[in-house]
């Protein structure tokens, strides 16, 4: 098991494997607060993927990812996921304007 170095190409090739084979695909995300390190594991039967970071900026990338393969489990490998947000969509909750009093 060799990290892969590069956020992108770790995406990538994470979610081709998963595509290849959904239902013996494995995804593992390990946390070690003591050393600050994230280290998130996709694995098949044959291959497995690791990235390793301590950079608080991959959070965010970590939880897109999250979404993507969500979108993948839910609609299937072939879904289209170029719709995928880092963040859940607001629209549908109403928003107040003002502070004025209620009539």
């Amino acid at each position: 098991m060799v990290y892969i170095s590069s956020w992108d190409e770790f995406a990538e090739r994470s979610i081709q494997l998963f595509r290849a084979d959904p239902q013996s695909t494995r995804y593992v995300m390990k946390y070690r607060h003591c050393d600050g390190k994230l280290v998130l594991k996709v694995a098949d039967n044959r291959e497995c993927l690791k990235f390793k970071t301590d950079q608080a900026q991959d959070a965010k990338k970590m939880e897109k990812l999250n979404n993507v393969f969500f979108t993948l489990m839910v609609r299937g490998p072939d879904a289209d996921i170029t719709e995928v947000s880092g963040k859940e969509q607001t629209e549908a909750q109403p928003t107040k304007k003002g502070r004025g009093r209620k009539q």
